[in-house]
């Protein structure tokens, strides 16, 4: 069992709040987190997808003040919505009785704009949110090399599968799974085959400013339905956009964000990149690793922490702005090869945003001055850097 680093942060909520919602894509260990948060302590677990389960909460008031001072773990809460009404009292009521009673609620769920709302709308100072990403490299130091976790992707099906054959076919089938029957279960009605060449096309031009209506004109479709269903795939993390830092400058800056998919093992599927070689000789490449180490910082940054991108209409560029809680602003710019050099561009940015400190992150593990106010690291790094300021 590789443990989360999520664990300690989810266990520091349960004994603030009375809710603890953990976030994250399906299959990236929600469950299996729940489950070793739970194992020392007096608690019952609930699978909502379970008929039996669901019928167990009938009257869920009765069952809940009946397992009084338990950890209760709701898994695909979304299956009973109507559900968080009655958390709402239930929670006010045992702490009115008793005071704070013990009794602590873990909700799951895979999809974070439904989840948020209907949450924020019944629980709002009631509950607290953490969000599970697949592997990292901070959790997997001991276990598989960055070059093995990037052509993968951290899901841990892929990661930890015994062969490289064993993990394309799990990522193949999960993208399959994903698109013809998680999407229609949670409500979207989207064609599988246009949201698969959407997500294809945007494997494609991963790390590129987002258009929607270029991409709308491609697929037959307008600008507004490919933003919406962009919005879906945002929703339920399997991509990620970076808006542009602004801050105050008075040069013009782009004002489209950036996409890109969150995990680099789907990414390859979807492009059909199988091998190492392969994904070395592809033109994605480039734009693979930048998203790979930008999803890895941004997965290591503490809670509060915000990340942006910087591009102004002459060039000057910054891959990743991260505002650091007590920290500031931090500038990354992402290298691919092993002697990384700095850019005019990002030199030239770095003199607008005025960040307190600025790296490059490239492949390699030995970090080393490129210049006075420059470091060269290697992202795991970096990300644990980030990781020990939580």
């Amino acid at each position: 069992m590789i443990a989360r680093e999520l664990q300690r942060h989810v266990e520091k909520h349960l004994a603030t709040f009375p809710a603890v919602a953990i976030l994250g894509p399906r299959q990236a260990g929600t469950t299996t987190l729940a489950h070793m948060i739970a194992q020392d302590r007096s608690s019952i677990y609930l699978d909502l997808e379970r008929d039996a389960d669901r019928a167990r909460l009938w009257e869920p008031s009765a069952y809940f003040e009946h397992h009084q001072g338990k950890l209760i773990v709701l898994d695909e809460v979304r299956r009973m919505p109507e559900l968080y009404r009655d958390l709402r009292g239930i929670i006010d009521r045992i702490r009115l009785q008793s005071g704070d009673a013990g009794t602590r609620f873990l909700i799951l769920g895979s999809a974070s704009g439904d989840l948020l709302r209907q949450s924020g709308e019944s629980l709002a100072g009631r509950i607290a949110y953490a969000e599970l990403t697949p592997f990292t490299a901070v959790e997997l130091q001991q276990s598989c090399s960055i070059e093995e976790l990037w052509l993968r992707g951290g899901y841990p099906q892929s990661i930890l599968a015994p062969t490289l054959e064993q993990s394309v076919a799990w990522r193949e089938n999960f993208i399959r799974t994903f698109l013809e029957r998680d999407i229609p279960e949670l409500g979207p009605r989207i064609p599988a085959e246009t949201l698969r060449r959407l997500w294809t096309m945007l494997a494609h031009a991963n790390g590129s400013l987002l258009n929607a209506a270029e991409f709308g004109r491609s697929l037959a479709i307008d600008g507004k339905t490919v933003s919406r269903y962009i919005d879906v795939l945002s929703d339920l993390f399997m991509i990620r956009r970076i808006t542009p830092w602004h801050g105050n400058t008075r040069k013009r800056l782009v004002k489209s964000p950036r996409v890109y998919l969150r995990d680099t093992g789907l990414l390859h599927t979807l492009l059909g990149i199988d091998e190492f070689d392969d994904l070395l000789s592809h033109p994605v490449v480039g734009a693979s690793w930048e998203g790979f180490v930008i999803e890895q910082l941004i997965a290591a940054t503490p809670e509060r922490g915000a990340a942006y991108f910087y591009r102004s209409a002459g060039g000057a560029e910054i891959d990743l702005v991260l505002s650091v809680p007590r920290e500031g602003v931090w500038a990354v710019e992402v290298k691919r090869g092993l002697a990384p050099r700095l850019e005019r561009g990002f030199v030239d940015a770095c003199e607008d945003v005025q960040p307190a400190k600025r790296f490059v992150v490239y492949p390699g593990e030995e970090r080393f001055p490129l210049r006075r106010d420059v470091e060269a690291v290697g992202v795991r790094e970096l990300a644990q850097e980030l990781r020990d300021l939580r």
